[in-house]
């Protein structure tokens, strides 16, 4: 049975991640409103499916930031459950 502690560089690679991918989400609303260059979406949903969605989703509510594209309404919170599900099924195990 593992558990939170089994694999503690894991953790903190996933922690590493979301907290990257946090940022990236806020870089991509100031640059949106800057008008400079973007951060590409594709770029944005496979950082989030690496691992980074509950950093993604956590930005994109707090800076309200690509909320009204339907690839990001649907897409982060069904990576988020997917990531869930796949965790809890790995600790369980």
């Amino acid at each position: 049975v593992y558990d939170l502690y089994t694999y503690p560089a894991v953790w903190a690679l996933l922690l590493a991640l979301n907290v990257l991918v946090f940022g990236l989400y806020g870089l991509d609303k100031r640059r949106a409103h800057s008008g400079r260059r973007r951060i590409r979406e594709r770029t944005l949903l496979l950082v989030a499916a690496l691992g980074g969605s509950a950093g993604a989703w956590l930005g994109m509510r707090l800076w309200h930031h690509k909320t009204l594209h339907w690839k990001f309404r649907l897409g982060l919170p069904l990576i988020l459950v997917v990531q869930l599900v796949v965790a809890v099924w790995w600790l369980g195990s």
